[in-house]
Protein backbone atom coordinates (compact mmCIF):
# COMPACT_ATOMS: atom_id res chain seq x y z
CA UNK A 1 0.00 0.00 0.00
CA UNK A 2 2.55 2.71 1.15
CA UNK A 3 5.15 1.29 -1.79
CA UNK A 4 2.74 1.83 -4.57
CA UNK A 5 1.72 5.19 -3.17
CA UNK A 6 4.90 6.43 -3.23
CA UNK A 7 5.50 4.86 -6.61
CA UNK A 8 2.53 7.08 -7.89
CA UNK A 9 3.65 10.26 -5.68
CA UNK A 10 6.87 9.62 -7.79
CA UNK A 11 5.18 8.93 -11.38
CA UNK A 12 3.51 11.98 -10.91
CA UNK A 13 6.71 14.53 -9.94
CA UNK A 14 8.24 12.99 -13.27
CA UNK A 15 5.25 13.66 -15.16
CA UNK A 16 4.97 17.23 -13.68
CA UNK A 17 8.92 17.75 -14.94
CA UNK A 18 8.84 16.57 -17.72
CA UNK A 19 6.27 18.61 -18.72
CA UNK A 20 7.73 21.46 -17.56
CA UNK A 21 10.90 20.75 -19.23
CA UNK A 22 8.84 20.10 -22.34
CA UNK A 23 7.61 23.54 -22.28
CA UNK A 24 10.95 25.18 -21.67
CA UNK A 25 12.20 23.09 -24.70
CA UNK A 26 9.68 24.33 -27.01
CA UNK A 27 10.00 28.25 -25.88
CA UNK A 28 13.47 27.87 -26.75
CA UNK A 29 13.38 25.98 -30.09
CA UNK A 30 10.64 29.37 -30.51
CA UNK A 31 13.26 31.47 -29.86
CA UNK A 32 16.55 30.14 -30.79
CA UNK A 33 17.06 32.25 -33.97
CA UNK A 34 16.63 36.22 -33.70
CA UNK A 35 14.10 37.94 -35.34
CA UNK A 36 16.44 40.93 -34.83
CA UNK A 37 20.00 41.85 -35.49
CA UNK A 38 22.75 43.32 -33.14
CA UNK A 39 25.25 45.40 -33.17
CA UNK A 40 28.49 43.78 -31.53
CA UNK A 41 28.19 46.37 -29.18
CA UNK A 42 24.98 45.18 -27.82
CA UNK A 43 26.24 41.44 -28.22
CA UNK A 44 28.87 42.66 -25.93
CA UNK A 45 26.75 44.52 -23.03
CA UNK A 46 24.70 41.78 -22.98
CA UNK A 47 27.56 39.24 -22.32
CA UNK A 48 28.84 41.78 -19.95
CA UNK A 49 25.19 41.76 -18.09
CA UNK A 50 25.03 38.40 -17.90
CA UNK A 51 28.43 38.51 -16.40
CA UNK A 52 27.39 40.43 -13.86
CA UNK A 53 23.76 38.53 -13.47
CA UNK A 54 25.98 35.14 -12.71
CA UNK A 55 28.67 37.11 -9.81
CA UNK A 56 25.36 38.94 -8.15
CA UNK A 57 24.11 35.25 -7.93
CA UNK A 58 27.07 33.49 -6.77
CA UNK A 59 27.36 36.78 -4.12
CA UNK A 60 23.69 35.81 -2.84
CA UNK A 61 24.62 31.79 -2.57
CA UNK A 62 28.08 32.99 -0.87
CA UNK A 63 25.88 35.31 1.64
CA UNK A 64 23.16 32.41 1.96
CA UNK A 65 25.56 30.13 2.71
CA UNK A 66 27.50 31.80 5.17
CA UNK A 67 24.64 33.19 7.15
CA UNK A 68 23.41 29.33 7.69
CA UNK A 69 26.90 27.86 8.55
CA UNK A 70 27.20 31.01 11.32
CA UNK A 71 24.27 30.00 13.03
Amino acid sequence: MIVRRIKSILTWIKDFLARRFEKIAEINRKYQKPRITMTPVTRMVLLLLRIYLLLLVAILFYKFFTTIMAK
